[in-house]
């Protein structure tokens, strides 16, 4: 008898494909329920694994074992006469078809059911994206990019009034030393200073600037004391994320413009690579005449 027909009568094949069958179908159920549970990807390979090691058992017993009414014997050990391998090999026909029709409704499911729920999911998520990437792109365009600041003209509070000049070069010099930074959008003087003396709101200016926060402040001298006043204000929300109040002696001018300065620059969260830029240390009487020269000289 050859190897082929021997391997027919004893239902090598048929259980080949039976096992291949229900292998694929439990692949398919796996993969839903691994989908669903949110396992991780092994768990998939492994089973997978698992069920290609088990072919080559499902063929060796197949070839060395028979099915008896007594149980399972070995292939010699049973009287050929007495075989009951035509009748097994039916069952094993019916079983086939039987586990054919249920992958055959399965793929029915999932192409018609499944995949049609999996699209409307698609769409749904593709459009929520596409809708929040316009909103990012439209306060973008409105209100400039993260990393983008005007610094408005202080506002001069005394009860004089004639501290404008000092008011007007604290802002300066903090626009300049902001501008120094390279991660920093910075608005330019002429833009941010033509908003100076008007009443102002901030969402507007943020949007005509196109910038993500405003630094403004105000300005009040005492004698010689001099307290100053900052606020850094997120546009898109009109909402103040840091403000705070220094007071100083007019010898410690530029003190103040630096601490301000890094205050702001980590109320921004900008990661820099060295620290914030610091004016040069110059004559503090000397730099009140200068700046009162600019100021009447724009009169």
């Amino acid at each position: 008898m050859s190897l082929f027909h021997e391997l027919k009568r004893r239902n090598v094949f048929k259980v080949s494909v039976a096992y291949i069958v229900m292998a694929w179908l439990v692949m398919q159920v796996a993969d839903v329920v691994i989908n669903n549970i949110s396992a991780p990807p092994w768990v998939f390979h492994v089973l997978l694994l698992f069920l290609a090691i088990g072919l080559p058992f499902a063929v060796f017993f197949a070839w060395a074992y028979e099915l008896t009414p007594e149980g399972l014997k070995r292939e010699h050990e049973v009287d050929r006469t007495q075989s009951i391998a035509p009748k097994t090999s039916k069952k094993l026909n019916i079983m086939i078809l039987a586990v054919m029709l249920l992958a055959l409704g399965y793929f029915a499911y999932d192409k018609f059911v499944l995949d049609a729920s999996r699209e409307a999911a698609l769409i749904e998520s593709t459009t929520q994206a596409v809708t929040e990437q316009a909103a990012v792109a439209e306060k973008s365009a409105s209100f400039g990019t993260e990393k983008s600041i005007a610094v408005l003209p202080f506002v001069d509070m005394s009860p004089e009034k004639d501290q404008e000049y000092m008011s007007d070069g604290i802002a300066e010099e903090l626009l300049n030393l902001l501008a120094r930074i390279p991660e920093l959008k910075v608005t330019s003087r002429s833009s941010a200073f033509s908003f100076k003396g008007e009443k102002i709101n901030i969402p507007d200016v943020a949007k005509k600037l196109k910038v993500a926060y405003i630094l403004e402040g105000s300005v009040r001298k005492a004698g010689e004391q001099l307290r100053i006043t900052a606020q850094l204000i997120d546009t898109s929300t009109d909402t103040h994320l840091w403000s705070a109040t220094y007071d100083r002696s007019l010898d410690n001018i530029f003190a103040i413009q630096d601490e301000i300065s890094n205050e702001v620059i980590k109320a921004l969260r900008i990661q820099l690579l060295g620290d914030a830029p610091s004016t040069a240390s110059t004559d503090t009487e000397a730099y009140t005449l200068y700046l009162k020269g600019k100021h009447f000289e724009a009169l």
